[in-house]
């Protein structure tokens, strides 16, 4: 019952992404830069954030919670950001396939370095041939969106 619920989730996600891109890529030509873009990007979506937060939670979270994380926590916010502008800067130039699947490669190779070692807290999984190919498959795959 669960991955029926997470899988229409997680495609939905998914298909966000290169949406996502272009329309950055597009918003990137009014305003001026893809920096500019991202950060109107992330501006709205933090006050979207605020609401939903507002909504669900209905009182503020303590600050020692919030102050007391490991400074690592915090690196979601720069990376989202990096990722934001590489799309806006990239889609335009390599296409939204060829920038998803390059993401996606990248995305692939790192989780399977994070599951291997147990970064940040995750569960230990180790890094076997058939993940290894997998993602390799997927390498192969974006070199066939982007010559085809």
């Amino acid at each position: 019952m669960t991955w029926l619920l997470l899988l229409p989730l997680a495609l939905v996600a998914g298909m966000a992404a290169p949406t996502q891109f272009a329309i950055n890529s597009q918003l990137r030509q009014v305003v001026g830069g893809p920096v500019l873009a991202a950060a109107l990007s992330f501006l709205i979506g933090t006050v979207v954030l605020i609401a939903a937060t507002a909504l669900v939670r209905r009182s503020v979270p303590e600050l020692g919670s919030i102050t007391g994380a490991p400074w690592w926590m915090y690196l979601g916010g720069f990376l989202g950001a990096f990722y934001v502008v590489a799309s806006v800067i990239l889609t335009p130039r390599l296409g939204a396939a060829t920038t998803i699947g390059l993401f996606l490669a990248g995305q692939v190779v790192a989780s399977i370095g994070i599951d291997h070692f147990g970064w940040f807290g995750v569960p230990i999984q180790q890094a076997t041939i058939p993940r290894i190919l997998g993602a390799l498959l997927i390498v192969v795959g974006v070199a066939i969106v982007q010559r085809f």
